[in-house]
């Protein structure tokens, strides 16, 4: 066994901690979410999503929610594309001059 976890890179006390976990069944909501979350294209987040379960019937609160996306490292995408914004919206917006291109040239340092 010692000459197994230190192949894989873990400790023997860890190997045993992990074979005495009892795997549990997740809750009904947590495969609810799963199954709304993959429905809608991964673009629900936790408002969202809470309120389509508790449409369901599942009552779940969107703190736990918002754990349970974390711990299986799912995050909702964004629906908006994220394009620069200018400064000016208007493009007909008149430019302020450059009032440098008229000053001398500097002839030494100051």
């Amino acid at each position: 066994m010692q000459l197994l976890c230190r192949v894989l890179g873990v400790s023997c006390a860890g190997y045993y901690q992990w074979r005495g976990r009892v795997q549990t069944t997740p809750a009904p909501w947590q495969v609810a979410a799963q199954q709304a979350f993959t429905r809608h294209a991964r673009r629900y987040g936790t408002r969202r999503l809470r309120a389509e379960l508790r449409a369901e019937g599942h009552a779940v609160g969107r703190y736990a929610l918002c754990s349970w996306l974390h711990r299986n490292r799912l995050r909702a995408l964004s629906t908006r594309p994220q394009r620069p914004r200018t400064t000016v919206a208007d493009p007909a917006a008149v430019v302020a001059e450059n009032r440098l291109l008229g000053q001398p040239a500097p002839t030494a340092p100051d």
